[in-house]
């Protein structure tokens, strides 16, 4: 019952949000005829109660009445026009807020002006040439409420699946003369129970075949949850392959810690069943392990951990130092670990001779802003290393933006990446 009426009270906080944003849409049309305001009127509450009424059934019928790509897309028609009404709100209220002080200005010195401040409702008022500041602030509104949802529309119809090549010279002091020029590809939380277009992601690994790379990283979440996501893109994804080999490594999401489980025992089993996936694909799963590579008689180490994110909220299921063992006399070691904050937080104090980590997981939140030198995302408020190259003293730290999508089905300024690295000598 509670659970029913809290849903209840989102519904009427939404339509509260509608009648707010209605009035700014009955200012901006009532130049128009009525018969076109009554049309305006009838399209916008029409869409709002059905919008409302979507919610509620999504809320209220059984969890799996939907499968996993109507829900998402259900929530994002319904969650992308009332977060762009909110933006529209903000506008609205400002204008609300002044009116209120010119009316409580008019109580004490001129009660002309409180007929002033009520311009906005009346209609039959003369018009002019110049735009009042209600009008200005009313259509500013619907201006800055329509940006988002334009974004966030086209970021699913587009940035979902437009795949870019980033091109990285990894600079390593130490590297053997022959690993001069090796090109690794790395791909990064693919998610695949998000995917909705096969044909796009085929598109995108075969972008990633195209370059020919050496050797592959995988650096995890190969699923939102549960391991049959990957079921229906094995074969896509069995068709990564490289000349040394592909290798990956786990990240949160892979170990199925956000379900409600029957058992530990089905926790488990889903667990080996998605490190059966990576086999199946012929990924080579490092598990706490590392494995060493020769090149014309130079040899450099590869070293694969479990997730470890640093403070309270990510899991550590890796052991850093199990998987380096073995490795202390390469001249260098490359690192795959999925969570970014593991390399400030383990790896540059506790392994400094570690020369590069290679990780995802941020995504760049899959919304933000990059053109040419200018990088901005709310991520970066969350992760001090959030995409690109770090560099801290002779250690570095490559974080992929991600080849798939997490909650929010599609991507904005931050698109999915695919990485191609050259080794070189610093």
């Amino acid at each position: 019952m509670n659970r029913i009426l809290f849903f209840l009270v989102i519904s009427l906080v939404f339509l509260f949000i509608d009648w707010y944003v209605y009035q700014a849409i009955r200012t901006v049309s009532r130049s128009l005829s009525d018969e076109a305001q009554r049309i305006i009127a009838l399209a916008y509450w029409g869409f709002s109660a059905l919008s409302v009424g979507v919610f509620l059934f999504m809320q209220l019928s059984p969890p799996d009445y939907f499968d996993r790509h109507t829900r998402t897309f259900l929530y994002a028609g319904v969650m992308i026009p009332y977060f762009s009404k909110v933006i529209a709100v903000l506008f609205i209220f400002i204008d609300d807020i002044a009116r209120f002080f010119r009316w409580v200005v008019s109580l004490f010195y001129r009660p002309d002006v409180r007929e002033a401040a009520d311009d906005v409702t009346r209609p039959t008022m003369p018009q002019t040439d110049v735009i009042s500041r209600s009008d200005f602030l009313m259509k500013t509104a619907l201006v800055a409420g329509a940006v988002p949802l334009v974004s966030l529309t086209w970021g699913i119809l587009s940035g979902a699946h437009d795949y870019r090549i980033r091109r990285v010279k990894l600079a390593l002091k130490n590297l053997p003369s022959g690993f001069e020029g090796m090109r690794i590809a790395q791909l990064s939380d693919i998610h695949s129970g998000s995917f909705f277009n096969k044909t796009a992601v085929k598109g995108g690994v075969e972008m990633l075949l195209s370059e020919k790379p050496d050797m592959v990283f995988f650096t995890g979440d190969l699923v939102n949850n549960t391991a049959n996501e990957v079921e229906d893109y094995l074969p896509i994804f069995r068709q990564v392959k490289a000349p040394l080999g592909v290798y990956s490594t786990l990240g949160n999401h892979d170990y199925g810690d956000y379900v409600a489980w029957p058992s530990q025992q089905a926790k488990q089993q889903n667990l080996n069943n998605l490190k059966e996936a990576h086999r199946l694909m012929g990924w080579n799963l490092l598990l706490d392990e590392n494995r060493v590579f020769t090149q014309n008689g130079d040899k450099i180490a590869l070293i694969g951990i479990e997730n470890w994110g640093a403070g309270d909220r990510w899991p550590k299921y890796g052991n850093l130092a199990k998987a380096y063992a073995g490795t202390e006399e390469y001249p260098v070691k490359l690192l795959l670990s999925h969570d970014p904050s593991h390399w400030d937080a383990q790896v540059r104090t506790q392994f400094p001779d570690i020369d590069a980590m290679f990780a995802g997981h941020t995504h760049g939140m899959q919304f933000g802003v990059e053109i040419g030198d200018l990088k901005w995302s709310p991520s970066q408020y969350v992760y001090k290393q959030w995409a690109g190259l770090y560099r801290q003293g002779e250690q570095q730290l490559y974080v992929n933006r991600g080849f798939g999508y997490l909650g929010y089905p599609g991507r904005v300024g931050i698109l999915p990446e695919i990485t191609v690295i050259e080794l070189v000598k610093a």
